[in-house]
């Protein structure tokens, strides 16, 4: 499923969840999607059974699982351009800079709101991701869609659809928050992999390898943390479950550099 097809599918999932718990009042929102809905084509599944290394490892990840990149071994890492980007190549990367801020604004919206340290450190590590984005972009030459925009802001009308659905859904209680978490690292892993199986970049390819580990720590730190704060254990919403499964029923993925400092715990 192409990522325009899948957010609108996520958007009006979103909004037929958080009406319907509206309605009832319910404590506990039920799961925002199932895999299989939103998923649609079981053919695109995740390749994360493999947990692939990236092929230049540029993270640092702390004892909590927050992955950032460390952008002087990105800096370090390009190669000289020695062709044109693509079409496909040029668009991955203008939607996957507010891909990146997306998640970033939403952690930082939900953090202010519930003050719980997970979401903030993770803003923090995409702080990091989005800043990958942006050094391709300016390697390339290409405008920035993120520029000059404020928190919850986008210029893809698809990613404002869905970061004002997800806010929405996680202001319902701290289970959701978590849940929206967990679900955007989801939507990660899909589009990365998706952009991964086309891209031919060697530098774009190195940047989402990176991207793609991030989110799978991510997912897990999520998904723990909804354990241990509200015993849910979590369903996967857009993974096929044996992908998920065998992301969170693996261990952390250290970084390139090795672990970094300690961060709050949540």
């Amino acid at each position: 499923m192409r990522k325009t097809t899948r957010i609108s599918s996520v958007v009006a999932i979103l909004t037929l969840a958080l009406t319907t718990a509206l309605a009832v009042s319910a404590i506990a929102v039920p799961p925002v999607a199932q895999a299989q809905t939103v998923a649609g084509n079981t053919q695109n599944s995740s390749s994360a059974a493999l947990l692939p290394a990236p092929s230049i490892d540029l993270t640092t990840v702390d004892d909590e699982g927050n992955t950032s990149i460390v952008l002087t071994d990105l800096q370090e890492s390009l190669s000289p351009a020695t062709g044109d980007l693509t079409d496909g190549e040029i668009a991955s990367l203008l939607y996957m800079r507010e891909e990146e801020k997306l998640a970033k604004d939403v952690y930082l919206t939900l953090y202010d709101q519930w003050g719980v340290r997970v979401f903030q450190n993770i803003a923090n590590s995409e702080q990091t991701h989005m800043d990958a984005v942006k050094s391709l972009l300016d390697f390339y030459r290409l405008e920035d869609p993120a520029a000059g925009s404020a928190v919850g802001e986008f210029a893809n009308a698809d990613l404002q659809a869905l970061y004002d659905q997800l806010i929405a859904q996680g202001a319902q209680s701290l289970g959701d928050a978590l849940k929206v978490g967990a679900a955007i690292e989801e939507i990660d892993i899909l589009d990365l992999e998706e952009n991964l199986a086309e891209v031919e970049s060697a530098n774009i390819r190195t940047v989402y390898e990176n991207l793609l580990k991030g989110s799978r720590n991510h997912l897990r730190s999520f998904t723990s943390t909804l354990s241990r704060q509200t015993g849910e254990v979590y369903e996967p919403q857009y993974m096929q479950d044996a992908a998920y499964q065998a992301i969170v029923g693996s261990t952390q993925e250290t970084g390139g550099r090795g672990n970094g400092g300690n961060r709050n715990r949540s």
